[in-house]
């Protein structure tokens, strides 16, 4: 990555990734349409294109099973729409 020169060590900090919190993530629901390695899973969403999703936090922590077809509530975030992290799953 290239910086002017007139930037210091302390003021590139700011082009750093800065993670979204819990609340901005834009909720919506799907269906499991596919599993792939890796925690990753293929959610086809009730209004809208399949995303790619993986399992949040608290699910993984609790050792949370989906399988293909479970109902799931997705947080996607709104800069990029075409993945998201599964945070309920529904019976």
């Amino acid at each position: 990555m290239h910086f002017p020169r007139d930037l210091r060590v302390s003021d590139r900090r700011v082009h750093r990734r800065i993670p979204l919190a819990r609340e901005d993530l834009i909720e919506v629901e799907g269906t499991i349409t596919d599993v792939h390695p890796g925690g990753l899973f293929t959610v086809k969403l009730d209004q809208g294109p399949p995303i790619q999703a993986r399992v949040g936090g608290k699910m993984r922590q609790h050792f949370i099973r989906i399988v293909l077809g479970d109902r799931v509530k997705v947080g996607v975030s709104p800069y990029d729409p075409t993945h998201g992290i599964i945070t309920y799953r529904t019976k």
